[in-house]
């Protein structure tokens, strides 16, 4: 890591930035790509850090434009406290630098998550890191509906990769509660994926093992499960990951707190969050000992506390997510199996396609049905092990963007 100092001055307010932004210590303050809307926002970053940095290993074109822009100062025979006090600048990114909200590789983003939370290493694990959660912010900023169809989906079917595709899953509908129904601060809502993403980082091959286990767990294994929120945060801080509030909130992520919301601290809030969504995603997953839950049952299981009140974080989720979220299966009025594909206009009418016909045949086709209409409202969900008719998740993603 070589940090170099970022002239504040030079932050271009509403712009997307073109390189992470870290503090002195190496500590990661916002990801590429992160809108720092005003000097608020600004502050709430420079809490975390006495002075912003970049880290020149990985800003890529800013560097370059960096050193460029020194050469050229040289040649001019620039005055040498001019020189001594330039610094990289947070300008408008280029054509190359811009957002790509083209549709994620699902299955490519399973292997790659996998590969890296199974066996983290110190020498790469940050800027691998960074990466995924970058395109997860990515395609949960710009395409939510597609990427929460793609997670659910490939959750209720995924065993070999489970781990990783339940991490991503809870990251994303985590993100998407925070912005859209809590309405959190941009850089708590990165610090919240980034949390969710890592949080069982120390169990992952353990977890992906036990899903395909018929037997009852070891005592090793008992042992193991109930210490990972701890592990992954020692492991973690030896990885580089300095961020108080992400540490605390993967170590706290199985506590048991129910209650208010705003009576929580920072990493506490994002905790719970994390721990609701952690509960409905273990739900939706197949086990070789147990078939998945419907998803209703899911959001339920989410949806109240340990006390059986509602729950604040499990009602932001159901809120973002409604009573069937893309990628659940549902049965019509017209005894039809269709497939969630977008939220819609309330909980109960999401856009939905038809798999099945009325006599239990898959259709072939995807075949668009308006559930506000009382002839094709949703009578019930369907389990996913009921639903003979297996998509490719590109196919499935690809029509839920022709919905918009």
């Amino acid at each position: 890591m070589n940090l170099v100092p970022l002239s504040i001055d030079s932050i271009h307010f509403g712009q997307p930035l073109p390189f992470v932004l870290r503090g002195a210590d190496g500590t990661l303050l916002a990801q590429k790509g992160f809108v720092i809307r005003n000097r608020d926002d600004l502050n709430v970053l420079l809490a975390r850090g006495v002075q912003l940095h970049v880290d020149t290993d990985e800003s890529g074109e800013s560097h370059r434009a960096y050193l460029a822009g020194l050469q050229r100062m040289l040649i001019a025979d620039t005055n040498l406290g001019e020189i001594a006090s330039m610094k990289i600048s947070a300008a408008e990114p280029t054509e190359r630098n811009r957002v790509d909200t083209g549709p994620a590789d699902w299955p490519a983003l399973q292997e790659r998550a996998t590969q890296l939370l199974r066996s983290p290493s110190t020498g790469d694990f940050g800027s691998r890191f960074q990466a995924l959660h970058e395109e997860l912010v990515r395609h949960s900023t710009h395409s939510p509906d597609a990427t929460v169809l793609a997670l659910i989906y490939l959750s209720a079917q995924e065993t070999r990769l489970y781990s990783a595709t339940h991490a991503m899953l809870v990251s994303c509908v985590c993100m998407v509660a925070a912005r859209e129904v809590l309405a959190w601060p941009e850089a708590k809502v990165l610090t919240l994926g980034r949390a969710a993403l890592s949080m069982n980082v120390a169990m992952t091959e353990l977890q992906d093992q036990l899903v395909q286990q018929a037997l009852p767990l070891t005592a090793a294994q008992i042992t193991a499960v109930e210490s990972h929120a701890s592990r992954s945060e020692i492991l973690l801080r030896q990885l580089g990951v300095a961020d108080p509030v992400w540490l605390e909130a993967v170590r706290c992520h199985h506590h048991r707190m129910p209650g208010p919301m705003e009576q929580k601290k920072e990493a506490l809030q994002i905790a719970r969050l994390i721990q609701r969504a952690d509960i409905f995603g273990a739900r939706l997953a197949p086990r070789t000992a147990r078939s998945p839950m419907p998803v209703t049952a899911a959001m339920q299981a989410c949806y109240y506390d340990e006390e059986q009140k509602v729950d604040p974080a499990g009602a932001a989720l159901v809120k973002a997510l409604g009573i069937y979220p893309p990628g659940a299966f549902v049965r019509l009025a017209t005894q039809e199996i269709a497939i969630v594909l977008r939220r819609g206009p309330s909980a109960t009418t999401p856009r939905v396609a038809v798999v099945m016909n009325r006599l239990g045949m898959p259709t072939g086709e995807l075949i668009p049905r308006n559930t506000a209409q009382p002839s094709c409202k949703i009578t019930g969900p369907v389990a996913h092990k009921d639903v003979r008719v297996q998509f490719q998740v590109s196919r499935l993603v690809a029509m839920s963007e022709k919905m918009v």
